[in-house]
């Protein structure tokens, strides 16, 4: 019985180093990182666009508040 436990335990620690200590080499690493860049620039654009569906009429008022500010502003700088 000491003896399985044992084995169990051993196998264990084994499969544990091979998972999270140089089962993958440097060249690995790099191969698997390489994608990242891409999946978090997506992310990205799918949370923007979520932001942008949830708040549309608040930042369409900002918008046409802003933009009238400036078509006033401009009239009274040309008269």
């Amino acid at each position: 019985m000491k003896e399985k436990v044992s084995g169990a335990i051993s196998r264990a620690k084994e499969r544990f180093k091979n998972r999270f200590s140089g089962l993958y080499g440097p060249d690995d690493l790099a191969c698997m990182e390489e994608g990242m860049g891409t999946v978090e620039v997506i992310l990205i654009i799918v949370v923007l666009i979520g932001l942008v569906l949830i708040f549309k009429k608040q930042i369409r008022a900002i918008v046409e508040t802003i933009m009238n500010k400036i078509s006033s502003d401009s009239d009274s700088v040309m008269s």
